[in-house]
């Protein structure tokens, strides 16, 4: 996939994101604090922090999951958007917090065991 941008984020508008850059295929988290985040596996995308920009974050809210990961939602609606972990400029969007179709691929699916 040639880098394009993107745009996503939660369903009251409280958080939206834009994206300049070639997103990575999704991977399906099926790990215990990810199907307790979504309701079901976490399936992610992934990019640099510095391709990710806020058109707007007044709902944004992140929380330290772990001693190695936080994850970012909306206060407002709920809506589970990213995973950050500790000590890398990586950013793992929800693939379905992105406004429209990608192309994106399942790559991978993580924590089997744990589903």
């Amino acid at each position: 996939m040639t880098e394009s941008s993107y745009s996503g984020g939660c369903q009251c508008r409280a958080v939206r994101y834009e994206v300049m850059a070639t997103l990575r295929g999704v991977v399906n988290c099926h790990c215990d604090m990810c199907r307790r985040f979504h309701g079901n596996f976490g399936a992610y995308t992934k990019i640099t922090d510095a391709d990710l920009s806020f058109v707007e974050d007044r709902g944004l809210t992140w929380y330290e999951s772990s001693n190695t990961a936080r994850r970012g939602f909306c206060r407002e609606c709920g809506a589970s958007l990213f995973w950050q972990p500790v000590g890398f400029a990586t950013t793992s969007i929800a693939a379905g917090s992105l406004d429209h179709a990608t192309g994106l691929q399942t790559i991978g699916h993580i924590y089997t065991a744990e589903k």
